[in-house]
Order: structure tokens, then sequence, then C-alpha cells
């Protein structure tokens, strides 16, 4: 009766999503999402049927690795595979499903006083300690397929899909490249390469991040002084339980700083002169203004008083001017930690931006994962693997009617870990 009940679950599930608009995403919990992949295993889809559905998911609760890894049994085929591991990182800010949460109960208030205290020493004296270090780190990129600037801006744009295989093989997001660099870092935290990137972000269609990563001690500094961690939950990390504290960072106390390249700026400029002919009887009358990015001045002269107007029209030189523009400022954010209660090892940072709904960036949440690496005969905790997730309008300031929103996913990993010095 279970299997009939999931079936016809699941079947319903498949259906909906299947006659849902190509736009509209559809949030799942981690439990849906398996009884629609079981389903559709059952009902043997294709592969490509399987991860165009995959395409409309949103999830509701964290795809964790170890869940992701038994649910790819499910995945008929390379498409729907590599969709399962896209799954995972659009919902790595997510906490997972409460039955996946561990049923320890939450310390007492000087147990939890007592993780923070070796959290502070291990991070002000241990991790802020961190030697400088190099290491490889391959980006890859995926974003939603929209145009950078409306057609009717008259600005050209050239942000089409650039596929690559079939990952992230959709029309709501699409693989765009990868990238593999030598980066460095001081105390633990990546530093920005000295030599000047002359990509034209934003008139090619993508967006550059140009700040570093948030620091780990920079942000528990901030989180402290803005009034501390809060608990929040047990959690299971690497297989083994942490704890997870909340913090909120108000304007006042953040030194979070944004740069994100680049996005238009649309000015208008030039001698215009309007005539307008009122009647047969009467000369044309004309008035001549110069226009700015601001438009033209509201009131644009005496046109006749009530004489009826039969025509007329403007002459002159007006150009159209588009500057691409860095979106920068310092910001609100709040987010998690996940740290060992015995050690006070930060095993995981979230950090989520608080930006207001008129800005060109909407939002940016930054997940760094750390684990233990080998630099030369020291073993140490760094940074492994980040998942940022970005939605801006791509269309900036342009001016144009109409206003779109981009989502770009950063998944990057660290390899090859070694003291700076070294050669």
């Amino acid at each position: 009766m279970r299997k009939l009940i999931l079936h016809f679950f699941g079947v319903s599930l498949t259906l909906l999503l299947m006659t849902a608009p190509a736009w509209a995403a559809r949030k799942l919990t981690i439990q849906q999402l398996k009884d629609l992949l079981v389903s559709m295993h059952q009902s043997n889809k294709s592969d490509g049927k399987v991860a165009n559905l995959l395409k409309q998911v949103e999830l509701s609760e964290e795809l964790t690795l170890s869940t992701m890894n038994n649910l790819l049994t499910y995945a008929p085929g390379p498409q729907s595979l590599e969709y399962m591991y896209v799954l995972e990182a659009r919902s790595a800010d997510l906490a997972p499903p409460a039955s996946d949460l561990p049923a320890t109960p939450a310390p007492d208030a000087a147990a939890q006083q007592a993780i923070l205290s070796k959290a502070a020493t291990y991070v002000n004296n241990v991790y802020a300690q961190t030697p400088a270090l190099s290491a490889t780190k391959t980006t890859l990129r995926y974003q939603d397929n929209l145009e950078a600037v409306a057609p009717s801006s008259g600005i050209s744009s050239g942000s089409k899909p650039m596929e690559a295989g079939s990952l992230f093989p959709s029309h709501m997001s699409s693989f765009f490249h990868s990238t593999e660099e030598p980066i460095t870092s001081e105390h633990g935290a990546e530093k920005l390469p000295l030599e000047k990137d002359k990509t034209p972000w934003g008139a090619n269609g993508m967006i550059a991040l140009r700040q570093p990563d948030p620091s780990l001690v920079s942000i528990i500094q901030q989180a402290q002084v803005a009034g501390g961690l809060k608990w929040l939950r047990w959690e299971q990390v690497y297989g083994r339980q942490v704890a997870v504290y909340s913090f909120d960072v108000p304007p006042q106390d953040s030194r979070l700083n944004l740069d994100v390249c680049c996005f238009p700026h649309v000015s208008q400029a030039g001698d215009l002169a309007f005539f307008q002919v009122l009647s047969n009887e009467l000369p044309v009358v004309q008035v001549s203004v110069t226009w700015n990015s601001t438009g033209p001045p509201a009131d644009s002269g005496d046109m006749g008083g009530k004489s009826q107007s039969i025509g007329g029209g403007a002459k002159g030189n007006f150009q159209t001017n588009t500057e691409w523009r860095e979106f920068k400022a310092t910001v609100p954010y709040h987010g998690e930690l996940f740290i060992h209660p015995g050690t006070g090892i930060v095993v995981r940072m979230i950090v989520e931006t608080n930006l207001k709904s008129d800005e060109v960036v909407h939002q940016m949440n930054t997940r760094i994962d750390y684990g233990p690496v080998k630099a030369g005969d020291k073993l140490l905790m760094a940074p492994v693997k980040t998942f940022i997730t970005t939605e801006v309008v791509p269309n900036g300031d342009s001016g144009v009617g109409s206003i779109y929103t981009r989502h770009t996913m950063f998944i990057s990993e660290y390899k090859d870990y070694r003291l700076a010095e070294a050669k």
C-alpha cells in the first residue's frame, strides 16, 4: 500500500511539473525529490526527460552530499546526474531536513558559551595565525539564460549561453565555463590577484566578483561586536556532530565589502530643437534644449497658449552613451557558523547579504567549507570548497522599461596547498 501511495504521489508530482510553465520553479522537500526520482525511475523516463523535470525544481531543504549520493542511483544518465550536483549547490545554504538532524538536546547556556569560547580561541590563536599559502582554485560558473541588457536600450549584448557539454543544460541555467587559477592567502583569507583583469565584464553578459571571499576572522569579530552568536541547532558535517550558531550584523557594524562588475549606466546628451506648428495661420514655434541623462526640462516653454497644434517634430544631434560601472558597497549580512564542540574548529561558514531591492545586486550568499590540508610538513585548516549564489539586475541603470534578474552561481574547489614561499 505504501509503495502504491508513493507511486501515485510521484506520478502526480511528475504531471504537475510537466504541465507547469517552464519558468515556474516548484519548491520540493528532499523527500518529495526522492519520490519524484523514484517515480520517474519506475516509469523508465529518459535521461533528458528527468533532467528537464529537475530543471524546474527548487529545493526547500539542503541536499547534502550523503543524501545526493544515495539518490544518484535514480539518475538515468549524465544530464540528470549532473543536474543533481547543481541542486546540491543551489541548496548549499539551506538547513537539511529535520529528519537528518541529530536528536541530541540543545546544550544549556553555559555549554553553549563554552563552545563559543573554544571557537574564539581557535579563530584568533590558530586560524588567524595560518601562514601564507598558495593553492590552485578551480571555479565553475553557471547562470540562467537572460539577456544582459534589454534590446530596447540600444545596447548591444553578447549574453548568450556558452554551452559546454551537458552540465547545467537548461533554459533556466547554463554552464558557461570553468577557470583554474593560482591563489594566495594570508592568515586564512584569500588575497586578490595583483594583475588587473581586462575582461569586459557586464558587456560580455557575465558578472565578476572582485572582492575576496568573506574572511572567517573578520566575520566572527564583527558578529561578536554586533551582539554575538546565538545557538541554532546541531547538525552533521563530515559525519561528525557540530554546533550551528547564527549571527546578524547590522549596517553600523559591518565591514563586508562587495565589488561586483559590471552594470550599464546609460546617459543621453545632445542638442535638440523641438518645433510645433500651432495652426495654418501662425508661424512655427521652436524651442531648443540641451538634453542630458536626467531628461528634458519639465517645462519646455509656451507653445502658443490655447492654440490647436497640427504638427511638429524635433531635429538636432542626440546621442546615447553607455558606461559599465561596478557595484561597490559595504553591506549588512547574517549567517551561520558550524563549530566542532570539542575543539572549537569552524568547519563551515555561511554569509548571506542583506541588500536593498532597488540595488542592481539583490543577493549574494556564500558558503565556505573548511577542511584539513597538507602544506609542506604542516597540517592546517583551510577552505576546500565554496558555493556563491548571486541575483543581479543585468540591465543596471539602463533606463529600460522592464527589469530582469539574473542568477549566477560559482562553485570553487581548492587543491595543491603549499607554503607560499615554497617553489
